[in-house]
């Protein structure tokens, strides 16, 4: 669980000089979006949820959505391609979804892009689209040579009617920005001076292909693979240091991040999304390219159960059983898609600073989930972040150095430490 700032003051853009530019458009009706044809590879991705803020956490942009407004978002994808598509979402959105314009840069700073990269991205051949209320689409594929690791800007602009409430990603932690009026192709960010969001909005997925792409690894979770204790802006979570891991290792598989803070395996929530057997469907199995899953999810089906509610209603206890069934559901459905899944084990949460969260009979059905992900053989193969990142002295607590200070929550020192760890279960170095 996380409460972390979702709404921030942009203070300073780099300033680089162009003409903004009007993007007329005649929305499409969006394509339905493709998966696994063999070609592309998802480098970079969000999971999704309703719109709105949980009880206690800053407001975001989520409810109120945009009208005539441009929203301008920073991502970093995890491989190389020669082309890239955008994929967008408005699977949890409350009316059809209207996109007047949309285009890619490589990225400036802040909300600054450089001059003489923008290029449009086009839907179905027209510049808008229309996606229906429950459904993703994805733009026409965009020759743009990307290197791994490069920082992207996408920018979106909305319909004057306006877009109602908006699906969205709320811990991005990389500051997304809006500014009135069709922005699509400024450069120098200064029309983006102002509030900005830690949050992402509508955009869910970049892929890229090309003849050297290899196929998509998934880190599904909660808010430890969503990064919650990482530093803000600095792409330290545990699925992005994995991703550099790979890159200087030469291999050319992609990361890209399913995690949602305060999701659960097996309960849905108004504040923190579908339960994971559902949305392991849509958020890892149908990504494109997709080769491998790593599953580290379950620890707040133990720890919210039976309270604290978090202002979002009160989750169900569980037992380990439970749990472990959870968990059996998602092999089932990986190893139907011919995908290779990997366990990792639930980390220590002892001294975590919610009330009611931990407990010693909590603590015990942590302990019997991991001895089954370690010793049951249902899994492809195990990365056992409990060991990796426990106290040797005390190890139902994290060590110290791998604390982000909340008692649960990695630092980016800890998310190393998983992505160590995970790096030999997804490249096959111990099979």
């Amino acid at each position: 669980m996380r409460l972390s700032l979702r709404h921030i003051s942009v203070t300073s853009v780099a300033v680089a000089t162009t003409t903004a530019l009007a993007l007329t458009t005649t929305p499409a009706a969006a394509a339905p979006a493709p998966h696994g044809d063999g070609r592309w590879a998802a480098s970079w991705g969000v999971s999704h949820k309703y719109p709105g803020a949980p009880a206690g956490w800053p407001p975001n942009w989520s409810s109120g959505g945009f009208a005539d407004e441009s929203v301008r978002q920073v991502l970093r994808v995890s491989s190389a391609g020669s082309q890239v598509r955008l994929r967008v979402s408005n699977r949890y959105g409350t009316q059809p979804l209207v996109v007047t314009g949309a285009t890619v840069a490589r990225s400036g700073e802040g909300p600054a892009v450089r001059p003489g990269t923008v290029r449009t991205l086009r839907f179905q051949g027209g510049r808008g689209l229309t996606v229906p209320t429950g459904r993703d689409a994805v733009s026409d594929p965009l020759a743009l040579p990307v290197r791994p690791l490069e920082k992207l800007t996408v920018t979106l602009h909305f319909a004057a009617g306006g877009t109602g409430p908006v699906s969205y990603h709320p811990e991005g932690l990389t500051t997304s920005y809006r500014a009135a009026g069709d922005r699509t192709r400024d450069t120098s960010g200064q029309p983006f001076a102002g509030e900005g969001s830690y949050a992402y909005y509508v955009i869910s997925g970049v892929d890229v292909a090309g003849p050297r792409t290899a196929g998509t690894v998934v880190a599904f979770g909660d808010s430890i693979t969503d990064g919650a204790g990482s530093t803000p802006g600095a792409d330290n979570r545990y699925p992005d240091q994995l991703a550099e891991r790979l890159t200087a290792a030469r291999s050319r598989l992609s990361v890209v991040n399913a995690g949602m803070s305060g999701n659960t395996l097996l309960s849905d929530s108004p504040c923190f999304g579908q339960k994971g057997i559902e949305r392991f469907r849509h958020d890892v199995l149908d990504q494109p390219g997709v080769r491998t899953a790593v599953v580290l999810i379950g620890i707040n089906d133990i720890g919210a159960g039976g309270g604290p509610d978090f202002g979002c209603g009160l989750a169900p206890l569980v037992t380990a059983r439970d749990v472990i069934n959870g968990h059996r559901t998602l092999i089932r459905l990986a190893k139907a898609r011919g995908v290779k899944i990997v366990g990792a084990t639930l980390t220590p949460f002892k001294g975590i600073e919610y009330e009611g969260y931990y407990s010693e009979a909590k603590n015990a059905v942590r302990k019997e989930v991991n001895h089954w992900i370690r010793t049951s053989g249902a899994y492809d193969a195990v990365a056992d972040l409990d060991v990796a990142l426990r106290d040797p002295a005390d190890p139902d607590r994290l060590l110290p150095a791998y604390d982000s200070g909340d008692r649960i929550h990695p630092s980016d020192a800890g998310m190393d430490a998983m992505a160590r760890t995970v790096l030999p279960r997804v490249t096959g170095a111990d099979d």
